[in-house]
């Protein structure tokens, strides 16, 4: 049965273990017809718009 040949230091684990749960921020961009900041690629929930072309009616 395989053994560790060394214990593995809380420091090395730590590291290890450090950046698993760290998300990133989503890329924010202004919308061009109202300015409000949307994610990318997808339609404005404020205006609607997408792409210079009125997609969904807002109200």
């Amino acid at each position: 049965m395989a053994v560790p040949a060394r214990r593995t230091s809380k420091t090395r684990k730590n590291k290890r273990r450090s950046s698993v749960w760290k998300l990133d921020a989503p890329t924010l961009v202004k919308c061009p017809n109202c300015s409000e900041y949307t994610v990318p690629h997808r339609v404005c929930p404020s205006c609607g718009y997408y792409n210079g072309k009125e997609v969904i009616d807002v109200d």
